[in-house]
């Protein structure tokens, strides 16, 4: 595998056969059951859960190595996307199919006409995205957390961008 993710990685939103698979990511990516329950729990959410935004990179051979899902939050009234739970095989880490996912999943929010992404992540790896520190918008989280890892973005600079904290689905336990 090489780290060009357009030649290596096949990117496509979720179907009902890739839940057992998906599940698999999370379960291996993590070391506890807790973002894989999320995804699901998410899942089940009506106001949270969005078709279509749930997205995958296989290996060429089929497997599927990574995921992202962006599900609906908000910043004070306004409707937002949150990332995560993101997740790639332990064997695949490295290698791209996290990054093809988001960038694919980030791709679906724009042609959507979504305007909003924020993430709770690590500082030096969601910049490459385009993301930066929420607080560059006068976004906050509801609960504490240091500048440089809630980050936000906005998929079209030209649309307004809402101030607030944010309230996130019910899943998130916050």
């Amino acid at each position: 595998m090489t780290t060009d993710t357009s030649a290596a990685w096949i990117t496509r939103p979720e179907t009902g056969a890739d839940l057992a698979a998906i599940r698999a990511v999370n379960l291996a990516a993590f070391p506890t059951p807790e973002e894989a329950d999320l995804v699901e729990a998410l899942r089940a959410d009506p106001a949270a859960w969005i078709p279509g935004l749930s997205w995958l990179a296989q290996a060429p051979d089929g497997t599927v190595a990574g995921f992202a899902l962006l599900t609906r939050c908000h910043v004070g009234d306004a409707p937002a996307l949150t990332l995560g739970p993101c997740a790639v095989l332990p064997g695949h880490q490295g290698r791209g199919a996290g990054s093809a996912a988001v960038r694919a999943a980030l791709g679906a929010a724009r042609e959507r006409g979504e305007n909003l992404v924020l993430v709770l992540g690590h500082a030096t790896y969601y910049p490459r995205f385009g993301f930066a520190p929420a607080s560059g918008h006068a976004i906050r989280a509801p609960f504490e957390v240091s500048d440089e890892h809630m980050m936000a973005l906005a998929l079209d600079p030209a649309l307004p961008v809402p101030a607030g904290t944010i309230r996130y689905p019910a899943a998130f336990g916050v």
